[in-house]
């Protein structure tokens, strides 16, 4: 098994270990955030009807100028202030956090404290 394999199967179990903790409701929906080398993602999931309330990502217009690289802290906190904005314009104020199984540090960090500062609580 090479190295990148090793991180996804590790990254995939500590996916599966959080999930079965963390669910989105009603009140609390869950935010969900995906990470890879060149964007990341988030969305904000309600799990008891499975849908998606609010989404978006370093790839939407209205977050980053075209030509802009996705994949460092800047677009993540961009991201994070962003998803927080629409969240709370759909009168969400409340989520549960899951990080999908990626480590908190880097850009998953930036994306959820720049969401906090811009009125989430989690």
């Amino acid at each position: 098994m090479s190295v990148a394999e090793k991180r996804r199967t590790a990254r995939l179990k500590r996916q599966r270990r959080v999930r079965r903790k963390v669910r989105g409701t009603v009140d609390q929906p869950r935010l969900c955030v995906f990470r890879s080398a060149k964007n990341i993602y988030a969305q904000i999931i309600e799990d008891q009807t499975g849908s998606t309330l609010v989404a978006i990502s370093s790839l939407s217009k209205d977050v980053l100028e075209a030509g802009k690289y996705g994949g460092n802290i800047e677009s993540a906190k961009a991201v994070g202030k962003a998803i927080a904005e629409q969240a709370l314009a759909k009168n969400i104020k409340q989520v549960v956090f899951d990080r999908n199984g990626f480590l908190y540090h880097g850009r998953i960090k930036a994306l959820a404290d720049a969401a906090r500062e811009a009125g989430l609580s989690f």
